[in-house]
């Protein structure tokens, strides 16, 4: 199998960015593009004109699905590199792989996504205090947890720019296994931020769900959360 791996590169931030297309052959049918990227930056593949090949900067780790760190735009839609496969796009003979757009480029295809973790740390998504186990929150609270903070989903979603009010999906998720399990008294801070910082700006056009690498099922967990953070707060002040 010969596949060309179309790269959108730059060298540092402040460069233009420019493509290079460099062919990359495999007899393995299970390779993906991180398998590529990593053959690549081996050395010894030239570039469609023969030139030398520059290491391409990108990040990884377990490449087991499991992280999110190998997070880019590949074939034109966000997923993880060790979760694309080269034989998606045998047909074709190539694949555009690019950063994700919505964050600031460091270098080739490795992004800068401090505005995620910036985002749960302006929610407080954390525990301050033990919250007991539910039965009837566990399963939401389970699928909550295989959130990668990957950023595929702020990659699609039409509301979110990185430095806006709006935090999507990525601080969603998380609030959404606390606003169901922390006792009321601790609900506050939280409910309140996650009003301001995401249910005022979701347009619910649920382009998130489509991409998760994880396959978390944002739109149960978007109706539970709001129903927790918003509806029945509502309707507890009505009742006064």
């Amino acid at each position: 199998m010969r596949i060309v791996l179309d790269i959108l590169r730059r060298a540092h931030t402040d460069a233009a960015p420019y493509r290079q297309r460099i062919p990359f052959e495999t007899e393995d049918a299970g390779a993906t593009v991180a398998a590529a990227l990593t053959a690549i930056n081996a050395g010894g593949i030239p570039d469609e004109q023969g030139n030398p090949v520059e290491p391409v900067r990108w990040e990884c780790s377990c490449l087991q699905k499991k992280c999110g760190a190998c997070a880019m735009v590949i074939g034109g839609r966000p997923r993880l590199a060790c979760d694309a496969r080269l034989t998606e796009f045998a047909k074709k003979g190539s694949v555009t792989v690019e950063p994700l757009r919505k964050f600031p480029v460091i270098a080739d295809l490795t992004v800068d996504r401090t505005v995620l973790f910036e985002n749960l740390r302006r929610m407080t998504v954390w525990l301050t205090q033990d919250a007991p186990a539910d039965e009837q929150t566990a399963d939401a609270a389970y699928d909550a947890s295989r959130c990668l903070q990957c950023g595929c989903c702020l990659e699609v979603c039409p509301n979110f720019c990185a430095g806006g009010e709006f935090a999507g999906a990525a601080a969603m998720i998380p609030a959404a296994r606390l606003v169901t399990e922390l006792p009321a008294a601790a609900q506050k801070p939280l409910r309140e931020a996650y009003s301001r910082r995401f249910y005022a700006g979701c347009g619910k056009s649920l382009a998130c769900r489509d991409v998760c690498p994880a396959g978390i099922e944002t739109e149960r967990l978007l109706v539970n959360s709001n129903a927790a953070a918003i509806w029945k707060r509502l309707l507890r002040r009505r009742k006064k």
